[in-house]
């Protein structure tokens, strides 16, 4: 797996440090390990102590004092971060008797380790529902500056010996955004554009997927997809983005001859834009079980700092990849100072 080699060689140069709220998970541990052993980051593993210790020390042969433990009931740090929560959502109406009762929820903590700087990034979701994983990223970690909204994306990764075009893209948003008005749907195409060079390196080519090609159906679903499509080259006019397009058109070249003559993908789209939550959950689902694509995330995009949601039915390996994936997004995180969240 060319690109999933290159992610984790990517994140073993930045050497960041990534959190994972859910430390006393087999599963966050396994992955937590083999983070450590393939020198992809350095991690801190949330929960409580003992039980996080006697998960470590099932893995013969490995020196558990390579990764720290963060119990939050116990940890040294948690009245300073008590305090920041504090300061941070006071404006909110938290108080600090609230704050001091907040900071041992595993949530919370780890994304304020990240908001303190203490770590780069945060993983969680193995455990804890996406709305609790992303409500607390959003109201601790808070927006990147000048983003319009927080989305999620998959990315697909496409190797198997029967795959006829082998290499990784982007499915958004399957994880987060229910049903996108046109301005959204252009938001989420330009940032997960981004999020595709950032963790490739290679140009994004960007389809906005329908259930028409060019025109071949009227109806409002479809034109909500040009309006999309018309205010993201407005927004970035170097983009390389076409819709609508149904996905066939977008993926398969001889199929684009045919069906788009005059689109600039060719049939070679890598990101796909897809036009509601339920098409895209439902498309990243058929490719990952049927077509034996793996798919890593839902991965945040849009905050300020890289904090990002595990699927619940997740492996130690989804694990890894998402420690991975997060490492390489704080690395290119050249943000000066955040906004407040909300």
């Amino acid at each position: 797996m060319k690109p999933l080699r290159a992610i984790l060689g990517s994140a073993s140069v930045s050497n960041k440090i990534i959190a994972l709220s859910e430390g006393d998970d087999p599963r966050v541990v396994e992955g937590a390990v083999m983070a450590v052993k393939e020198d992809v980051g350095r991690i801190i593993l949330v929960g409580d102590q003992a039980r996080v210790s006697a998960l470590l020390g099932t893995h013969e042969g490995f020196d558990p004092d390579r990764i720290e433990i963060h119990d939050p009931k116990t940890s040294p740090n948690a009245p300073e971060l008590s305090q920041a929560l504090y300061q941070l959502r006071k404006h909110k109406g938290m108080t600090e008797e609230r704050a001091q009762k907040q900071i041992t929820n595993r949530l919370t903590y780890a994304a304020m380790l990240v908001q303190q700087g203490i770590a780069d990034g945060t993983v969680g979701g193995a455990v804890e529902t996406t709305s609790d994983t992303v409500r607390t990223a959003l109201q601790i970690i808070g927006a990147a500056p000048g983003a319009a909204m927080v989305s999620s994306f998959f990315l697909m990764l496409f190797c198997q010996d029967h795959h006829d075009v082998k290499g990784a893209r982007i499915f958004a948003d399957c994880g987060l955004v229910v049903d996108p008005n046109a301005q959204e749907m252009a938001e989420i195409a330009r940032a997960s554009a981004a999020s595709y060079t950032v963790l490739t390196g290679e140009t994004a080519r960007v389809a906005m997927l329908s259930f028409s090609t060019s025109g071949s159906a009227d109806h409002p679903k479809v034109s909500k997809v040009v309006e999309a499509t018309r205010i993201a080259r407005e927004q970035d006019p170097d983009l390389l983005i076409d819709g609508e397009l149904q996905f066939d058109a977008a993926f398969v070249p001889e199929v684009a001859a045919k069906k788009a003559t005059d689109s600039p993908l060719k049939g070679e789209a890598n990101v796909f834009v897809f036009p509601s939550l339920n098409a895209g959950n439902l498309g990243y689902k058929i490719a990952q079980r049927i077509g034996g694509v793996e798919a890593i995330g839902p991965v945040l995009q849009g905050l300020a700092k890289p904090a990002n949601d595990l699927s619940r039915g997740c492996s130690a390996k989804d694990v890894l990849h998402m420690i991975a994936v997060t490492a390489v997004q704080a690395q290119h995180n050249q943000l000066g100072t955040q906004v407040a969240p909300d």
